[in-house]
C-alpha cells in the first residue's frame, strides 16, 4: 500500500514546489505535486517526477568510502563512519599544524535550498578559522545590479501578474526554469495581455510567446536603454512617479541621447522597428510587468545589465500599478534571524576569502598558504565551476586532501580521498523559503535515510564534537534552529510560528499587495537612475549599454557561446537519472546556418568547440533559432556522458562580473569545427 506524505522540492529553482511523496515499504515509489500548494498547484516538472529514481539510484552512495586508487578513477573501499570522521579530524589537524587554518577550504552551494542544510557547515568552518568561501557563482551579479537601482528588497509577486496587460520575460526561459509562473502569465494572456520574450535564442518559452526579441548576448542593457530613449522621446512617462519616487532622471535623459533606436539596434541586433514597438507597448500598457531571469547577469557586465533593466518600471510607474512591476527575487522577504544558521560570531580570526568562481585558480596557484584540504558538500565543482581544466588539475593534486559529502557518485566525488554518504531532502528535516513566491514551508523526512546516509547538519555537528567545540549551536536540533530563525521582528514573518510550520503546510508571508508601498531599499529610499553609491565604488553611476566581451578571445574567436539550462537537468543535478538522460539526448551545439556553412558543419555532425581554456565535443544542431555569431550549448551534462569526458565549463572563464563578483557563464568566445574521430575518446 502506497502512503502519500507531504514534502518540498529542495532544488535551486524559484518555484520551491509542494510535493506529495508516495512511500511503500520504506521506498519512494512516486512523486506528485501538492494540489493544496497555492503557487505550484499540484504540478511538478519532469525532473522531480523522477525523484524516486534519484533517491534509489544505482549511483547512490550508501556508505563512507576511502580512495584506494588514483584520483579521478573512483576506486574506493568501504569504511565506517568512525574511521571517516577520525581521518578528517586527523588530516585537518595536520593541515592546521603545518599550514594554518586558512589552508582548509569549504566548498558548497545550492545542492539543497533548505535553510538548515544549506548553511550547515558555516558554524563549523567559522569556528575552525578556515578560509571563507564567497558563494557568488549564481545570482550575486543580478542581486547587486538590481539593488543599485531599487535596493535589496522583495519584488513583485508573480501571482499578481494575472492583472498585467503586458508580460515581458527578460532572459527567463520560464517553461524550463520557472514553470509554475506560466499559468499566471497565461491567465493574463487570456485577458488580453501580450507575452514578449527577450532572449538570445529560441527556447521553449520564446516559441510560446507572442513576440520574441532575439538580442545578442551581453547587450541587455543597451536594449533597455533603447526602450527608455523611446519612452522619453514619445513622452510615455509617469512624471508623478518619477518626481516622487526616483532620483537622477535629468542625468539619465542626457545618457539616453546616446541610445536612440539605431544605435541600440546596432549593439543588440534587434531591428529598430521592434525596439520602437516594444517601447510603445510598454509605455502605453496600463500595467506592464517584467519577469527577469538570471541570463542577463551572467555576463561580465551583468550587474549593469540587471541594474538597467530594473529601472524600466520607474519610468512608467509600473511598480505601483496593480498587475504591473518587476520580479527578480522574493527572497528578501524571508527575513530570518540568519545568525541562527550562520553563527558569524564564532569566527574571530578574520580569515581570507576565496571566491568560489575561482576555485581552479585557488587550487593551482594560491599560496601563503596553499589550499591543502577541500571539503565539498551541496555542490559538484568538477562540473559546475568555470575553467574546468584548471579545476580538475587542482582536484588531481595528491597533496590535496579532499572530502566530498554527496548523495550520488558525482564527478567531484571521483576525485575525493573520502566520500561521505549524504541524505536527500526526503530523509531530512528542513525549512524552505522561495525566491519565486511568498510561501514558507517546513518538510519532515518521508523515509529513513538510505544506507548510512547522514545530513550535512549531522556530520558537521559530529565533527565539531570531535574537535572539542562546546558552543551551544553544535548541539541544537533542527527544530531548535528553526525556532531561532523565527526570532525576528520582520513584518513579513509576523504570526508564523514553529507550531504552524510543524504541520508541514505552506504558509504565506505577510506581504502587502503592493510590495513597494514602503519605498525602495536604496540609500535614498528611491529608485536611483543615478547611484551615488556606485560612483563611490568607482563604477558608472548611470546605466550604461556597453556590451560584455570575452576579452581573452576578442579578435581571435568569432562565435559567442551561452550555456543556459537544459529542460531535463537542473545545473548538474539529474544527470544520474537514465530516463532524463535519454530525454535530454546528446549534448548539442546550436549554431546558425550561416556560421555552420562557413565551417563545413552539417546538422547532427560531431563538432569540436574550443578556446584557449579548453575544448568540448558536441553534436551540431544547425538552426535559425539562434543568430549568426551566437552558439548555444544547453546543459549541464556530466563529462562522463560526453565525448572525450570533457564538460561545457572547459570553455568558461574565472573572470568576475562587474558587480557582485559572480561568474560570467554566458560570456565566452569560441570556435567550432567538424570533428572526425577514428574511435572512441576516453
Amino acid at each position: 500500500m502506497v502512503t502519500y506524505k507531504r514534502s518540498v522540492c529542495s532544488h535551486d529553482c524559484p518555484d520551491t514546489c509542494g510535493l506529495m511523496v508516495g512511500v511503500q515499504e520504506g521506498k519512494v515509489v512516486s512523486v506528485k505535486g501538492d494540489p493544496d500548494h497555492p503557487f505550484t498547484r499540484g504540478a511538478i516538472c519532469t525532473k522531480v517526477k523522477r525523484y524516486g529514481d534519484r533517491v534509489h539510484s544505482p549511483l547512490r552512495i550508501h556508505h563512507p568510502l576511502k580512495r584506494v586508487g588514483p584520483k579521478g578513477e573512483g576506486v574506493f573501499e568501504r569504511i565506517s563512519w568512525d574511521q571517516a570522521l577520525d581521518e578528517i579530524v586527523d588530516r585537518y589537524g595536520k593541515v592546521i599544524s603545518h599550514f594554518g587554518n586558512e589552508a582548509i577550504l569549504p566548498y558548497s552551494y545550492a545542492g539543497t535550498m533548505g535553510v538548515l542544510q544549506f548553511h550547515a557547515g558555516h558554524p563549523f568552518f567559522h569556528k575552525l578559522g578556515a578560509s571563507r568561501l564567497k558563494r557568488t557563482i549564481c545570482s550575486a551579479a543580478a542581486e547587486a545590479g538590481f539593488a543599485a537601482s531599487m535596493g535589496s528588497i522583495p519584488t513583485t509577486d508573480i501571482e499578481s501578474s494575472v492583472d498585467a496587460d503586458l508580460i515581458v520575460l527578460w532572459g527567463s526561459n520560464t517553461l524550463s526554469t520557472n514553470m509554475h509562473a506560466w499559468p499566471f502569465f497565461l491567465e493574463a494572456h487570456r485577458k488580453g495581455a501580450a507575452i514578449v520574450a527577450i532572449d538570445p535564442y529560441e527556447n521553449r518559452t520564446a516559441k510560446k510567446a507572442d513576440v520574441h526579441l532575439k538580442l545578442r548576448p551581453g547587450t541587455d542593457a543597451a536594449l533597455a536603454l533603447g526602450i527608455m530613449h523611446q519612452l522619453v522621446e514619445n513622452n510615455l512617462l509617469d512624471e508623478t512617479f518619477i518626481d516622487e519616487h526616483t532620483i537622477g532622471f535629468e542625468r539619465l535623459k542626457v545618457r539616453l541621447e546616446d541610445y536612440g533606436p539605431r544605435r541600440a539596434s546596432e549593439i543588440t541586433g534587434v531591428p529598430e522597428n521592434r525596439i520602437k514597438d516594444l517601447a510603445m507597448q510598454y509605455g502605453t500598457a496600463k500595467a506592464p510587468y517584467i519577469r527577469t531571469g538570471w541570463g542577463p547577469a551572467r555576463q561580465l557586465r551583468g550587474g549593469m545589465a540587471m541594474r538597467t533593466i530594473a529601472l524600466l518600471p520607474a519610468l512608467v510607474g509600473a511598480a505601483h500599478k496593480k498587475g504591473g512591476g518587476i520580479t527578480r527575487s522574493t527572497s528578501a522577504a524571508f527575513a530570518f534571524n540568519m545568525e541562527a544558521v550562520l553563527q558569524e560570531s564564532l569566527d574571530r580570526s578574520a580569515p581570507r576569502s576565496i571566491n568560489m568562481v575561482q576555485l581552479g585558480s585557488a587550487l593551482t596557484r594560491l599560496s601563503e598558504p596553499p589550499v591543502k584540504a577541500l571539503h565539498v558538500y551541496h555542490s559538484n565543482p568538477a562540473v559546475v565551476a568555470p575553467d574546468s581544466a584548471q579545476v580538475l588539475k587542482g582536484l588531481q593534486r595528491e597533496d590535496l586532501f579532499t572530502v566530498v559529502h554527496e548523495i550520488v557518485m558525482s564527478e567531484t566525488a571521483l576525485f575525493a580521498d573520502l566520500v561521505l554518504p549524504g541524505a536527500t531532502s526526503m530523509e531530512t528535516t528542513d525549512l524552505y523559503r522561495s525566491y519565486g513566491h511568498y510561501y514558507l514551508q517546513m518538510a519532515h523526512p518521508v523515509i529513513e535515510p538510505v544506507g548510512e546516509a547522514r545530513s550535512a547538519l549531522a556530520v558537521f555537528q559530529e565533527l565539531a564534537h570531535r574537535f572539542g567545540f562546546k558552543d551551544p549551536c553544535f548541539n541544537q536540533s533542527e527544530t531548535d534552529i528553526i525556532e531561532n530563525l523565527l526570532a525576528t521582528d520582520s513584518p513579513y514573518l509576523k504570526g508564523i510560528t514553529l507550531d504552524r510550520l510543524m504541520a508541514g503546510h505552506p504558509i504565506r508571508l505577510q506581504v502587502p499587495s503592493n510590495i513597494f508601498e514602503s519605498g525602495f531599499g536604496t540609500p535614498s529610499g528611491r529608485v536611483e537612475f543615478y547611484s551615488q553609491s556606485m560612483e563611490d565604488l568607482g563604477l558608472d553611476p548611470l546605466p550604461s549599454g556597453e556590451p560584455s566581451v570575452d576579452a581573452a578571445g576578442e579578435g581571435r574567436f568569432e562565435l559567442q557561446l551561452i550555456t543556459p539550462p537544459r529542460h531535463q537537468f537542473l545545473n548538474s543535478t539529474f544527470n544520474e537519472i537514465d530516463h532524463l538522460q535519454r530525454k535530454a539526448g546528446p549534448a548539442t551545439l546550436m549554431i546558425h546556418p550561416v556560421d555552420a556553412g562557413k565551417r563545413g558543419i552539417q546538422d547532427n555532425m560531431p563538432v569540436r568547440v574550443h578556446n584557449d581554456r579548453g575544448e568540448v565535443f558536441l553534436t551540431a544542431r544547425v538552426t535559425d533559432g539562434t543568430s549568426p555569431g551566437v552558439t548555444v550549448a544547453e546543459g549541464i551534462y556530466w563529462p562522463r556522458f560526453m565525448v572525450g569526458n570533457k564538460g561545457i565549463n572547459q570553455l568558461t572563464s574565472q573572470d568576475l562580473t562587474d558587480m557582485g563578483e559572480s561568474c560570467a557563464f554566458h560570456c565566452n568566445l569560441v570556435e567550432a569545427a567538424p570533428f572526425f574521430s577514428d574511435g572512441p575518446m576516453d
